[in-house]
């Protein structure tokens, strides 16, 4: 299969081969065709698997051929996006694939001025890439209208019908023309956010050319046990060991990205880092410069999880585990891309072991331990398993205490056979107030 068998209009296979796109990959190959057809569409595949070309190419072709020309301060499709990394990103693509069409594109975020957003808004763009809030603040000030709209596409879509996009979703979803076309596109989809997506489109059809939550089998993974308090120095030992080049590191916090590059820039280690409270420059300017090598460490939050394609990355390491078990897979997939291998290597402490099993449980493997010389935790991090068990040791019998010896001895109650032990006194549990948020009733 070719791309001109799909379908597609010349200038867009000028532009796929520039891009050395020799064949579709299966989502694009079976969503290129229905998206031309106008079908709603959720599709769900592993990340590195070119998802942004599925529904940006053909959108591209749909735009082209119909729907009258974009009037001011007006746009005809909308791709959404849960970050500014992934706003630039996604934007990027959409441009190179329009290289040889007649059509404007544009991306708005949050992190920097919104009034040259505004004056580039002024005479209406054909697809706007954006995040929700931004989006949200240029619509509230006039500078935005939907009536064209066309498409709407949710990228990542699981992390945005996540209830920390939920409110400003609905709003969107308020202000969009009810007859349109709606496509979703992630790696991966909870059973609930798939029955709410359901409810939102008008008979999708789904597409799912992966098993769902399932890492891809071109990274390699494991696991290293250590103390909490060591991980900075075992990060250092195994990078040095590994002679690491490129490494995108994950922490849990922001306040964790800043002390792990502080650290490492202490040590004289070219490193960088990004999350949420840097500005969108310093952010963009940081992965820039990783990209290039410039940079041998970026240090992230989870920010950069999901959709930043960084060519030919040979490590992720998960400083600390994500919270929410589907992460660890958005991680991960920034190496091991478009046929390439990757390892993935996380740095895991006692405390980390039920996130541990959630994510063993989610990926329906086992991940492989390998304990480090010199590095072997004090707090043991119990096993785990695929099954989302949390495997403990038994304890040792207690040895009997032998009799003698001096000082006081509380041997508690005697419980002759057949008797039943009292119960322990129970402290009453403090109620937690509740809250009625119903109409008060007239007295």
């Amino acid at each position: 299969m070719t791309f001109a068998t799909l379908g597609l209009i010349e200038p867009l296979l000028r532009a796929l081969e520039a891009l050395g796109y020799q064949t579709p990959t299966p989502v694009q190959a079976q969503a290129i065709p229905a998206v031309l057809a106008g079908r709603d569409l959720m599709a769900a595949a592993q990340t590195g698997t070119g998802k942004t070309a599925g529904f940006a190419v053909p959108l591209l072709q749909l735009l082209t051929m119909e729907g009258p020309k974009v009037t001011a301060n007006s746009l005809r499709a909308l791709i959404l996006c849960p970050t500014r990394e992934l706003a630039e990103q996604v934007h990027a693509s959409v441009a190179q694939y329009a290289e040889h069409l007649p059509l404007t594109t544009y991306a708005v975020y949050g992190g920097v001025s919104i009034n040259p957003q505004m004056m580039k808004l002024r005479k209406g763009v054909d697809i706007l890439v954006a995040t929700p809030g931004r989006l949200i603040d240029l619509f509230r000030q006039n500078a935005l209208k939907l009536n064209q709209l066309q498409t709407l596409v949710l990228d990542e879509a699981d992390r945005m019908l996540d209830l920390g996009f939920s409110e400003e979703l609905a709003n969107i979803y308020r202000m969009l023309p009810k007859k349109r076309q709606t496509l979703l596109f992630s790696a991966t989809f909870s059973d609930d956010i798939r029955l709410l997506a359901g409810q939102m489109l008008n008979d999708p059809l789904s597409i799912e050319v992966s098993p769902r939550n399932v890492a891809a089998n071109t990274v390699k993974q494991w696991v290293v046990p250590v103390d909490k308090k060591r991980k900075a120095e075992l990060f250092v030992h195994l990078m040095r060991k590994g002679k690491w080049k490129q490494v995108l590191v994950f922490a849990k916090t922001r306040n964790g990205v800043d002390a792990l590059v502080d650290k490492l820039q202490g040590l004289g280690i070219n490193a960088d880092g990004i999350h949420g409270d840097k500005p969108q420059a310093t952010r963009q300017r940081a992965l820039d410069r990783f990209k290039a090598s410039d940079v041998q460490i970026l240090v992230a939050t989870d920010v950069a999880a999901r959709g930043l394609d960084i060519e030919d990355l040979p490590m992720v390491v998960n400083f600390d585990l994500p919270i929410v078990a589907e992460d660890y897979i958005h991680r991960i997939g920034r190496t091991g891309r478009a046929g390439n291998t990757g390892e993935a290597i996380s740095l895991v402490c006692a405390d980390e072991v039920n996130m541990l099993s959630a994510i063993e449980m989610l990926t329906r493997q086992t991940l492989t331990r390998k304990m480090e010389q010199d590095f072997e935790p004090e707090h043991r991090v119990p096993d785990t398993d695929a099954s989302g068990q949390v495997v403990k040791k038994p304890k040792k019998p207690k040895k009997p205490k032998t009799s003698g010896g001096g000082g006081k001895r509380n041997l508690g109650k005697w419980v002759e056979s057949g008797e039943v032990a009292a119960e322990p006194s129970i402290k009453p549990v403090r109620k937690v107030p509740v809250f009625n948020t119903g109409p008060r009733k007239k007295k």
